[in-house]
């Protein structure tokens, strides 16, 4: 290499740095917890403390902050029993059927709490640089009233004292599940809420998903010497308790083992305890240790297990690869909860299952690594980009380290299309863009969460190339990885990337419920006529094969995209002429394709990666 051609490099390489650079203006708050709690395993009660370092960096004083109290959502009379009492299809796992199976009358669970089964956090203390100050406790939101302000680029602490009762397992937190694991314990706490340029985010706990600051957690439990414990972070004192080491000494006082963890960089923590339960682990080959905590109910399931955690280190590397390096050195998957849910560095599952039911759940959970908990996108606001991106990482893993088909799919995602038809042309969509808590139908959130946002991203490849959709994510990784990204920043990546604008693609798929339609209409001597059906445009990819058995590929981008994909590298493609066309008005309805040969056939988007509603019309045969 020339110095020309070395001075070239270094201009391109800092003008890539600047054009991938976070937003202006961006900025975050932190929190390090310090908690200690001791843990009544017979009453499934616990006293709690915690000291709270809060940063503010928002440029502006706050005169009040604010905490979520979760346990407070399983008490009679809740904002969350007042849903399941009025929602048309309610989570099947938090009703009861107190009718008939011709007519059932679904009981929500919480509604028939006695007081010794409800979940509470009962704060008994708040102080605040050292001195009792002011609160109020509101369903599940704890208001704390400051004698004075916390100013900007200022760190100042809290403490809090409470006393808790876990609930019945009825949504993701709780005792006594129904594969019968004694503790369950996600949101937990007293967590501190999210402030951010959006202000603080006071959303009342009805079963959905959350939002919270990254920082460091410092965890002691106090528990029963004959439990074991799955946690969040990384156990500090692993020969001092039970599960961990061979032969381990268990340091016991008044009968209770100390757990203590450590973990940094996180915005949840999650544990679950039991004493049945039994570890494993595994070291990936990129060096995250994942450890299995499970209950060994038959040989089966054990085997079920032990198998998921090959799999699991597997994963870890796989996606570490193609979505951007995992940056904690620990990740748990623990058998508790009602079905699977992320946290820092662990997650809560349901553990009876089949092997294919155990590797995606698992699968999914840990691609939440990335999507939510790399970076802390809202799930109250985004929720299609937290488990859109997830189920569509799941997907392309899945298909890689599970399945190993001998012919790869064109589109790994196929199945999130076809529940997104369904969910289209249900009458029931709502656009995607709705606060997560406040669709009509779970129906249809699960569907515009899981489905509809994984095809947004597979989707997008279509639109700017295959190529340029895996460098956008690593692109995206760089940049935001351990901070709180919106959908717009990953907008921004992908069309820097790509060099194509995607404004219109993103605000239609996004905040409205237009679909499209495109169909070949006419196959004439001189040309193919496609027409658009619907309000929703896209770039068209068109495969013709003539009679003389040569093959063309025709695209055709959108005069919005302000530019073109490359020519990508699917097998079905090679050998293929590729023909760049005039750019289609979204104005337009009706586009004349040239062709100088007799067609034998024709498709629209032979990669299957348009989400066409009808494709039947969509290709030709002579």
């Amino acid at each position: 290499m020339n110095l020309k051609q070395s001075f070239g490099l270094l201009l391109l390489v800092l003008s890539t740095l600047t054009s991938f650079a976070q937003r202006k203006g961006y900025w975050d708050q932190k929190v390090d917890y310090t908690m200690e709690i001791d843990v009544n395993e017979q009453t499934f009660q616990y006293d709690g403390k915690m000291k709270l370092k809060y940063s503010n960096n928002s440029g502006q004083q706050l005169h009040k902050v604010y905490f979520h109290l979760y346990f407070n959502a399983f008490q009679p009379g809740s904002f969350m029993d007042e849903r399941l009492k009025n929602i048309a299809d309610p989570d099947v796992r938090m009703v009861t059927n107190i009718g008939t199976k011709e007519k059932p009358v679904r009981q929500s669970r919480i509604s028939v709490l006695t007081p010794d089964q409800i979940g509470y956090q009962k704060i008994e203390s708040v102080k605040y640089r050292g001195s009792e100050v002011a609160f109020k406790e509101d369903g599940t939101i704890l208001e704390v009233t400051l004698p004075s302000a916390i100013n900007d680029g200022e760190t100042v602490e809290f403490d809090l004292t409470w006393k808790a009762q876990v609930p019945e397992q009825i949504r993701r937190s709780g005792r006594n599940s129904k594969e019968g694991v004694a503790f369950s314990m996600t949101q937990w706490y007293p967590k501190m809420a999210q402030f951010d340029e959006f202000g603080w985010h006071l959303d009342e706990y009805v079963g959905r998903e959350f939002i919270a600051p990254f920082g460091n957690f410092d965890v002691t439990i106090h528990i029963n010497k004959d439990y074991v414990i799955g946690s969040s972070g990384k156990l500090q004192n692993p020969s001092e308790v039970k599960g961990y080491v061979k032969n381990a000494k268990i340091k016991t006082k008044n009968n209770k083992a100390t757990w203590h963890y450590k973990a940094e960089n996180i915005h949840d923590f999650a544990w679950a305890a039991d004493p049945k339960f039994v570890v494993d682990s595994a070291k990936s080959k990129g060096g995250v240790t994942v450890y299995t905590v499970f209950l060994p109910t038959d040989k089966e399931v054990t085997d079920n297990w032990k198998t998921a955690l090959g799999l699991a280190t597997e994963f870890f590397d796989f996606v570490g690869e193609r979505f951007g390096a995992y940056p904690w050195n620990t990740y748990t998957v623990v058998q508790g909860g009602d079905g699977g849910m992320e946290y820092g560095t662990a997650t809560l599952i349901t553990g009876g299952r089949n092997l294919k039911g155990l590797v995606g759940v698992i699968f999914h959970e840990a691609a939440h690594s990335w999507y939510q908990q790399l970076f802390g996108i809202n799930e109250t606001v985004d929720e299609w980009m937290d488990e859109g991106f997830t189920s569509y990482i799941e997907e392309v893993a899945n298909t890689e380290l599970f399945e190993k088909p001998t012919a790869r799919a064109l589109n790994p995602i196929g199945s999130a299309y076809t529940s997104y038809f369904r969910l289209a042309k249900s009458g029931l969509e709502e656009p995607m863009s709705l606060l997560a808590d406040y669709y009509n139908t779970n129906f249809a959130y699960s569907i515009q969460a899981y489905s509809k946002g994984g095809v947004l991203a597979e989707q997008l490849g279509y639109i700017i190339g295959k190529q340029n959709l895996n460098k956008t994510f690593l692109n995206f990784y760089d940049i935001w990885k351990l901070k709180h990204p919106t959908p717009n920043d990953f907008k921004r990546v992908a069309e820097e990337t790509s060099g194509i604008n995607l404004k219109w693609y993103f605000n239609l798929f996004i905040n409205t419920t237009r679909t499209i339609d495109y169909a070949i209409s006419k196959v004439s001597e001189d040309s193919i006529e496609l027409v658009n059906k619907s309000n929703f445009a896209m770039p068209i990819d068109l495969l013709v094969e003539y009679e003389d058995g040569t093959k063309e590929l025709f695209y055709i981008p959108l005069r919005e995209m302000r530019g073109e994909k490359p020519a990508e590298d699917y097998a079905i493609y090679q050998g293929v002429t590729r023909t760049v066309l005039t750019d289609w008005f979204w104005t337009k309805p009706k586009y004349s394709v040239p062709v100088k040969k007799r067609v034998k056939q024709a498709w629209i988007d032979p990669t299957q990666r348009l989400a066409d509603i009808n494709q039947e019309d969509n290709s030709y045969s002579k």
